[in-house]
């Protein structure tokens, strides 16, 4: 049995305990799972069956542990990776599609349904939400998120803690740059290197 621990407990807490009762019965390994979180309310109540054990900072007790970040919030997953050195591991859903070639960093959670074709590289503590479909040599930096029913075309690139919002697409060779916020349903077809939200068909800049 591994003891794995999951750093918040909120709605995206619940998916990631779905992939990791998946990949239980994938793997044949059975995880005992437990939740931190620093909202005192929780404190003893049960996520999906699993109990909420302490604070986010008492996850320096756990040495023999294995850690995800399990909280949507692209700044706060950097904070608490960069605060907390850490046995993370990567969690993806047995549906998902994973191509020839793709790597996948430490901390990272592929959801059901997502699509990752070959020669793509994604780096740590990323969400790859249900239903993106990210296609060939993409590069995805740290601590971004993409959202339900993204699709990324061929060779592009995502910046660190860039959020791709539900629904947006980018055409093909496109690089978005660093703490951009795409907004949902938006369509990119051109590079977008200054941070701020972008929105609409075409995206543009909003603030």
């Amino acid at each position: 049995m591994e003891h794995v621990i999951l750093m918040g407990a909120s709605g995206h807490a619940k998916v990631v305990i779905d992939i990791l009762h998946e990949m239980s019965r994938r793997e044949g390994i059975e995880y005992n799972i437990e939740l931190l979180d620093d909202d005192a309310s929780l404190q003893g109540t049960k996520i999906m069956g699993h109990k909420v054990v302490g604070k986010i900072s008492d996850c320096v007790n756990y040495p023999k542990s294995r850690f995800l970040i399990s909280i949507g919030n692209n700044k706060i997953r950097e904070t608490l990776a960069k605060r907390y050195r850490l046995n993370y591991m990567t969690a993806v859903h047995l549906s998902a599609s994973i191509g020839t070639d793709v790597v996948i960093g430490e901390g990272t959670v592929v959801m059901a349904g997502a699509v990752i074709n070959c020669g793509t590289k994604i780096r740590t503590h990323c969400i790859i939400n249900t239903g993106a479909t990210l296609d060939h040599d993409n590069k995805i930096s740290d601590f971004v998120h993409i959202s339900p029913g993204v699709h990324l075309a061929g060779a592009v690139s995502v910046g660190e803690k860039s959020w791709m919002g539900v629904g947006s697409c980018c055409v093909n060779n496109i690089s978005v740059g660093a703490e951009i916020v795409v907004g949902a349903g938006s369509v990119v077809v051109k590079d977008l290197l200054e941070s701020g939200t972008y929105v609409g068909i075409p995206a543009k800049k909003i603030k």
